[in-house]
């Protein structure tokens, strides 16, 4: 059954990442019409299946909101999505047909900043198996870092699975002391140096964050080792957000799969700053349709 109104306008806002896409449909009023979900939805899988995705989290969200046709040819929509940066996925995108009134896309990050502060000028440290620093001053755009592993991303869980293999291996020989982390460490290898070079050589960030939260569990038990990984990770995270105040954003916030077990850690003068979310990666996708209507 339609729930069209003659001459509303409808809002779309899709969060695509790389393990999931979310979709809600909101109108005019903020209400919220329907919502769907679906799979990966990042251009790192091809254009064509970022937005088959897109497309079933979307068609998911009308179909609860029972809208027509009209209804959605009345729809705004905006898209963040993870993989922007990739040269050519912008224009790749609004190439693509759709039924919309209008349609915008920006990275998962920037829906998120949007999300995070209410449209407002603000910024976010996303911490998680990447880490990056975003934000918007004065119409100017804030990046910081998150040029990728293994060169990039510091404070992230990538990040601390490579310092956590690394003085692994540095026990392994003896080098430093064992304690309770390095050889649970090496024991996901049967203790054998060979295979931590054979995993390396196919492992991708993803593969090596998947130590953080056994990093994190040991450093709560009080393993030195442990408890240096994550207060150099937790640097690198302050660094960010002083970066980020320093280049005049007003607020910034703490976002990502690490916020919550990393913010203990983390200086008190950057903890007593930060603000928490207005709201999720797809109210920032929404303003963004907005803003395009």
């Amino acid at each position: 059954m339609s729930k069209t109104t003659t001459n509303a306008h409808y809002f779309l806002g899709v969060d695509g990442g790389g393990t999931g896409c979310r979709a809600r449909i909101e109108d005019e009023a903020g209400s919220v019409l329907g919502q769907g979900l679906s799979g990966p939805a990042t251009t790192r899988l091809g254009i064509d299946e970022a937005w088959a995705s897109v497309s079933r989290a979307f068609n998911a969200a009308i179909a609860e909101a029972g809208l027509d046709e009209a209804g959605i040819a009345r729809m705004h929509a905006g898209v963040g999505l993870a993989g922007m940066s990739r040269k050519g996925s912008l224009e790749a995108l609004q190439a693509l047909e759709h039924p919309f009134a209008s349609i915008a896309f920006v990275s998962d990050g920037i829906g998120a900043c949007l999300g995070a502060h209410s449209g407002r000028d603000g910024a976010i440290v996303i911490a998680g198996t990447g880490s990056v620093g975003l934000g918007f001053v004065d119409g100017r755009d804030l990046r910081l870092g998150g040029y990728g592993f293994p060169i990039s991303d510091e404070g992230s869980g990538a990040d601390i699975g490579l310092m956590a293999l690394r003085l692994a291996l540095q026990a392994h020989d003896e080098r430093i002391e064992r304690g309770a982390l390095l050889p649970e460490v090496m024991q996901r290898f049967a203790n054998d140096p060979a295979e931590v070079v054979h995993w390396m050589d196919r492992a991708t960030a993803t593969d090596y964050a998947t130590f953080a939260p056994m990093v994190l569990r040991h450093a709560d038990q009080g393993d030195a080792a442990a408890r240096r990984i994550v207060q150099a990770a937790a640097g690198q995270i302050d660094m960010l957000v002083r970066a980020l105040f320093n280049k005049g954003a007003p607020r910034v916030t703490l976002l990502g799969g690490l916020s919550g077990p990393l913010e203990p850690w983390l200086s008190p003068d950057v903890r007593r700053r930060l603000k928490p979310a207005d709201g999720d990666a797809v109210s920032g996708a929404i303003i963004l349709a907005r803003r395009a209507a």
